[in-house]
């Protein structure tokens, strides 16, 4: 019996206790936690988002890039919602009846309790419009947003674009982002995605019967303050980037302007470009399809993801390593008689007779010949299997951040291709092959690959004599001007400084000198050492290519400039590169107007005429009149095989 009336009081004691937990949370909704109430008066308050300003992109000397423009969206509660002038709220919006009644019944099937999007990014004009009368309309009120704004229109490319964010991306960040958030998509937008997003807040406002504000709950004390995100210091120079695009306009390439000193890109042009306004507002949606379709594509970055064989500029590396490796040196002389015989039948053309050069000469005059000897010395002459030399030769060449990521702060680099000795090994079935059997790499043709960041890196190196920074697109983060750690080690080639020298020489020669592959560029009193690149297109008329640095002495810029199907390097690309480095140097030009205009006014599109005759000076060219010789032949290598 005592045992029945225990387990009563038992009963009874949980009872209490869960009528009382229950009574304390009762008390601790209803007076306390005012969560609950917001919920329930969802009538009277309504939870506004605060949207943070996206930070700002700046230049290097802090002018402006990408800045914040404010729009707004149209927002609609359709359980709130009373009969009104259909026809009148299309007029003021500027959309037809039929499309707001398909974006009314989506609002209504996502939820008739919560407010969607039902117009996005309505100008300020059309804003002022309608917030006179948007009292007549219960159940719709403003949403207030920023989108980006680009004043000069430039460096589409580098700076990227934002867009709303998808399912994906809503898992991906944790709950950070939520429906109707805006991302960084691609360039820097996306790369610096969360130093520049912010962090939202929230308004709790109570409204009355019209649907018109009337102060915050509680006097805000349940409202939080929005975030803006940190501005952005790029290493753009604005001015530089500008006429960068001018240059290559209607052309296809790119131009990577470095500060050795640093690694900071001075300019990042990729053409055709495209104006970064067409990627904000209601319309983003249809040019992107129209930029997408585009033939030439300007949405693809050709600085980072442009692969190309690097051609005559290669030479340079081949000389620095062929010194490196003690094989050759300044003083080594070849004897080119108008090409270079390997195998059996195997001939690489030059240019010229150019007869007996040493290192600096065969820079300056682009010889094909000297090159196949100092690559033969390399692979067939280096005291070991020529499968191992050629392994300790890319071991060499990768250094210098050929065939493989630099690792820029952009998203989407490509690494290009520098091929193993496993490759070959695999494509002749045979490990006993030798330079003949890929010579084409000794004047930088054959399966290399390399992106105009790469060409812009090697020839930093070279200005700096034997290191580069990693190539880098903003200088600094917020107002702190945080700089990442990375963008201030120095990276060695692997090259001792002293193998520099006759290669500089003969590098200043190509432009400065008479007989130079680069003359027609010259500036006076600006000392530019550059190298001329034709490379072969199977595709179509050969790329136009040249790299280079200037001054001489404490070099200030090393720039790599890309034109697609424009022929000889010295043609396009060297003026064009001269051109960028006496606006960097000087800020003025002082060439004639008609040597500017040439460029500016060229059009070099596929299936266009030039507009200008120009000087067809090739690589090893001593005068401009010299007659046509054949371009380089290689023999493929199933031919070289054969012969062997």
């Amino acid at each position: 019996m005592n045992s029945f009336f225990t387990r009563r009081y038992v009963v009874q004691a949980i009872f209490i206790a869960i009528a009382l937990v229950l009574l304390a949370r009762l008390f601790y909704i209803q007076i306390i936690d005012k969560s609950y109430f917001l919920s329930a008066n969802n009538n009277v308050l309504r939870k506004v988002i605060i949207y943070p300003a996206r930070g700002v992109i700046l230049d290097r000397k802090g002018k402006i890039l990408v800045q914040n423009e404010p729009v707004y969206d149209l927002m609609v509660i359709p359980r709130e919602v009373k009969p009104f002038d259909t026809l009148e709220l299309c007029r003021l919006i500027s959309i037809k009846k039929s499309d707001f009644i398909k974006k009314f019944e989506k609002a209504n099937n996502f939820s008739p309790y919560r407010g969607s999007v039902l117009e996005k990014q309505l100008s300020a004009i059309t804003f002022a419009r309608l917030q006179e009368k948007l009292f007549e309309y219960p159940g719709f009120y403003i949403q207030k947003r920023s989108v980006r704004r680009y004043p000069d229109s430039i460096a589409a490319q580098f700076l990227g674009y934002i867009n709303e964010v998808n399912e994906k991306d809503i898992e991906k960040s944790n709950g950070f982002y939520r429906p109707q958030d805006y991302i960084g998509r691609t360039g820097v937008e996306k790369a610096y995605e969360e130093v520049l997003r912010g962090q939202r807040g929230v308004q709790n406002l109570m409204v009355d019967a019209f649907n018109r504000p009337k102060g915050h709950y509680a006097e805000g004390r349940y409202d939080t303050l929005a975030a803006a995100g940190e501005k952005l210091i790029s290493s753009l120079d604005k001015d530089l980037q500008k006429f960068g695009e001018q240059l290559m306009n209607n052309k296809i390439g790119s131009i990577v302007a470095i500060e050795p000193s640093s690694g900071e890109i001075l300019a990042f042009v990729s053409s055709p470009s495209y104006d970064p306004n067409l990627m904000v507002g209601r319309y983003k949606g249809n040019n992107y399809m129209r930029l997408l379709n585009s033939p030439n594509h300007p949405l693809f970055i050709r600085p980072i993801m442009a692969e190309y064989p690097p051609g005559s500029i290669f030479k340079v590396i081949n000389a620095l390593v062929g010194q490196q490796f003690g094989l050759v040196g300044s003083g080594t002389s070849f004897f080119c008689p108008g090409g270079y015989r390997y195998g059996r039948r195997g001939l690489m053309r030059c240019t010229h007779v150019h007869g007996s050069l040493d290192l600096a000469q065969s820079i300056q005059y682009s010889c094909n010949t000297y090159y196949g000897y100092v690559y033969n010395r390399m692979i067939d002459h280096a005291g070991m299997r020529p499968v191992k030399a050629y392994q300790r030769w890319r071991d060499a060449v990768s250094r210098f951040g050929i065939g493989s990521k630099l690792n820029i702060d952009l998203p989407n680099e490509r690494k290009g291709n520098l091929p193993s000795a496993e490759f070959y090994t695999r494509h002749f079935k045979s490990n006993k092959w030798t330079s003949a059997y890929n010579i084409s790499l000794s004047i930088g043709q054959g399966e290399l690959g390399i992106t105009p960041l790469q060409m812009a890196n090697v020839v930093a190196a070279v200005a700096n004599r034997g290191f580069f920074y990693k190539p880098h697109l903003i200088k600094a983060i917020g107002e702190k001007k945080v700089i990442k750690e990375e963008f201030t080690k120095r990276n060695s080639v692997g090259i001792d400084a002293r193998y520099f020298s006759p290669v500089i020489e003969g590098m200043s020669r190509v432009v400065n000198q008479p007989g130079g592959t680069a003359s027609y560029s010259r500036i006076p009193d600006i000392e530019i050492c550059g190298k001329t690149g034709t490379v072969q297109n199977p595709h179509g008329d050969n790329h136009s290519v040249f790299f280079a640095f200037a001054p001489r002495n404490n070099p200030k810029i090393a720039i790599a400039v890309v034109v697609e199907n424009a022929g000889y390097g010295a043609t396009w690309s060297a003026p064009i590169a001269s051109l960028m480095i006496e606006k960097y140097l000087r800020d003025s030009i002082a060439r004639p107007r008609g040597y500017v205009e040439r460029i500016l006014n060229a059009n070099l599109l596929p299936g266009a005429k030039p507009r200008y005759r120009t000087p067809q000076r090739k690589e090893g060219d001593s005068t401009a009149s010299r007659k046509d010789i054949k371009p380089v032949e290689i023999v493929t290598p199933k031919a070289v095989l054969e012969d062997e």
